[in-house]
């Protein structure tokens, strides 16, 4: 598992990109020429590299919004993984992504012949160039205030490359504690690995975290199908004395979980189970499903760290609702229906729904009904705030009706172009610790330690709302399908 090349490019909004930094790696580049053999596409020079990318991002030419090559319906990217055509042929898989007016963009090493293309889940590469750019991502977005800090970070990237990628081998993607360790002496008796520069003095101890994020867009439409989906990452910190430890972490599922599926581990990962990469969401016709234990031995970090990422198709989301609203002379009328299903455990840190009023005036009046909590009206007048709690009835239904009038519209209050006349939604925010919706967990039993003195060792699990929207079955919404995100 290898890199060809690394980039970070500007390119704010109405303005050329410009190659900020690039790093390619020949002893890789020999690699791949003998790996793909025929199918062989050099990487260009930055110049056409920068071209052909911000082409296939749509951000040049802004007076053709249509290309047929790029943007037929016969061509729907439901990944960042793109193919840019050079002059020697179509350069693929290159990973980009785009935050805060800069790309980031790596291209693994496919270690087998690209004609034809073999499937994404089937690269191992491409989990590690992921984890590459996320980790330079969080490097260039921390603590950084302006231009001269931007080219301060982007100055540091050659020498901490040497110990996170050497000869374009992915090593470490924390290239924040690189940074913190870059000083200190590694004159140690005994052999580490590069991502562990320093050894752990103390009490020994393993903390593992289980976060869930569940993600829904429901519709309550016959011809309009709600979605939703589970993201999952596992968070570890391992405090350990001796500097080649080894750790086990094995995550489980119950009999009736739903099995975890487009998994990208950390690079400290020293080996892994075939049958973990089989199952893929993107493949609408795979119908893999391997079901745990996934396990995943390492040499950890010496700072906390993301061990895995995955996703998870579970059959229902877990509160399904219905939102209707609508606009009577100067009124409007809304009913809010929640239902938390019979699986979920009902203890929640949090619970409440959000119902938001763009391009309208502030609440005057407002008068309603809540079977179950608290209503409030924000200080803005422009939301209302339903506080559910910590706990749904024994019923696990409630119910809001109400009618609401509005003053004037003025400067002060929220504007959206999408939610305009009867377009609107409720959005959930609500928090179950000790539970996941997957029932993914990993308790003392799942975790072995493999150094000396007998480590402490904590696990947890929480399930987080995100972006877990309810529209107005009333009126038109934007629609969305299923999709990998990274």
């Amino acid at each position: 598992m290898a890199l060809r090349g690394l980039w970070l490019i500007s390119c704010e909004q109405g303005a050329c990109g410009a190659v900020l930094f690039s790093r390619r790696y020949p002893t890789v580049e020999k690699r791949a020429k003998a790996f793909n053999g025929a199918s062989y596409v050099t990487v260009p020079e930055d110049s056409v590299f920068l071209k052909a990318l911000l082409f296939e991002l749509k951000l040049t030419d802004p007076d053709k919004n249509f290309v047929e090559y790029r943007d037929s319906c016969s061509r729907i990217n439901k990944t960042s993984v793109y193919a840019l055509p050079t002059g020697g042929g179509d350069l693929w898989p290159v990973l980009a992504f785009q935050k805060s007016g800069l790309i980031y963009v790596c291209l693994p090493l496919v270690e087998q012949s690209l004609k034809p293309r073999p499937p994404l889940i089937s690269i191992s590469g491409i989990s590690q160039a992921f984890a590459v750019l996320s980790g330079l991502l969080v490097f260039i977005n921390s603590s950084q205030k302006n231009e001269a800090e931007m080219s301060a970070k982007v100055g540091q990237l050659p020498s901490l490359l040497m110990q996170a990628c050497p000869l374009g081998t992915p090593l470490d993607t924390n290239l924040n504690g690189l940074l913190d360790n870059i000083h200190v002496s590694t004159n140690h008796t005994q052999k580490q690995p590069v991502w562990r520069i320093s050894t752990y003095k103390g009490k020994p101890q393993v903390n593992v975290c289980i976060t869930e994020k569940v993600k829904s867009m429901q519709y309550d439409k016959r011809d309009v199908a709600d979605m939703w989906q589970v993201y999952g990452t596992v968070t570890c910190k391992c405090d350990l004395e001796g500097a080649t430890s080894n750790v086990t972490v094995s995550l489980n599922l119950p009999a009736n979980g739903s099995p975890l599926q487009d998994i990208l581990v950390h690079p400290c990962v020293t080996s892994l189970d075939s049958a973990i990469l089989t199952s893929c969401s993107v493949d609408v016709m795979d119908d893999s499903a391997f079901s745990g234990p996934y396990k995943l031995p390492f040499t950890p970090p010496s700072d906390l760290f993301n061990l895995c990422y995955y996703t998870s198709q579970v059959p229902v989301p877990p509160i399904l609702g219905f939102y209707q609203l609508k606009e009577e002379e100067l009124q409007l009328k809304l009913t809010v229906n929640l239902k938390l299903h019979e699986s979920v455990k009902n203890a929640f840190e949090y619970c409440e729904a959000r119902i938001p009023f763009f391009n309208r005036g502030p609440v005057t009046h407002l008068e309603y009904k809540v079977s179950y909590g608290q209503l409030d009206v924000s200080r803005e007048k422009s939301l209302l705030v339903w506080v559910i709690g910590q706990k749904f009835p024994k019923s696990l239904e409630i119910s809001l009706t109400g009618t609401v009038t509005f003053g004037s519209m003025s400067k002060e209050q929220p504007v959206d172009p999408i939610c305009s006349g009867s377009t609107a939604y409720v959005k959930l925010y609500f928090r179950i610790p000790d539970y996941t919706l997957t029932g993914c967990y990993a308790d003392q039993h799942s975790v072995q330690v493999f150094s000396s003195g007998k480590p402490k060792i904590s696990t947890s699990r929480e399930l987080i709302s995100s972006d877990y929207y309810i529209w107005n079955s009333k009126a038109p919404a934007p629609v969305v399908y299923r999709t990998l995100f990274f």
